[in-house]
């Protein structure tokens, strides 16, 4: 009878931390946010994602903004398609870039946006036309040794 208990405490354990991870991610990912309008998507088209997965961050001024939601290659241009999340209520100008960046040598990457001075701002569903695509630091590297970086 006490071997019944245990196992039957030991296994409420694990479904109630399974169940506390799947809050945690459907949180941190944006899919608890059950819909309700509270963000708007961005296209950006990178030339290299590297780095940068669903779930990243977008950050504007070193504050998140947002996430990535979908990277898909696009067959025609060869590029990484992103679509950016953000928040409702941040208006970025329509002449802002995208730059992935890194948050330290040892760090990950994260999709920086840099406002533009125009007037206009994105509507949902925009295309971000100025990109710039994550840095190799391995091939950074590469050039210095090599020196082939002239």
């Amino acid at each position: 009878m006490a071997e019944n208990l245990t196992e039957t405490l030991v296994g409420a354990g694990v479904v109630a931390v399974a169940a506390g991870f799947l809050l945690y991610t459907s949180q941190v990912t944006g899919l608890g946010s059950g819909g309700g309008g509270g963000a708007y998507p961005l296209k950006a088209s990178f030339r290299s994602v590297e780095g940068v997965t669903v779930g990243t961050d977008v950050r504007l001024a070193g504050v998140k903004i947002g996430t990535v939601t979908a990277l898909t290659l696009n067959p025609e241009t060869f590029r990484a398609d992103a679509t950016l999340t953000l928040q409702d209520g941040i208006e970025i100008p329509d002449d802002s870039a995208a730059v992935i960046a890194s948050e330290g040598l040892l760090g990950g990457n994260f999709v920086e946006v840099v406002p533009g001075g125009s007037p206009f701002a994105f509507a949902p569903g925009d295309e971000v036309l100025d990109t710039q695509g994550a840095v190799s630091l391995v091939s950074l590297l590469l050039k210095f040794v090599t020196g082939d970086g002239q």
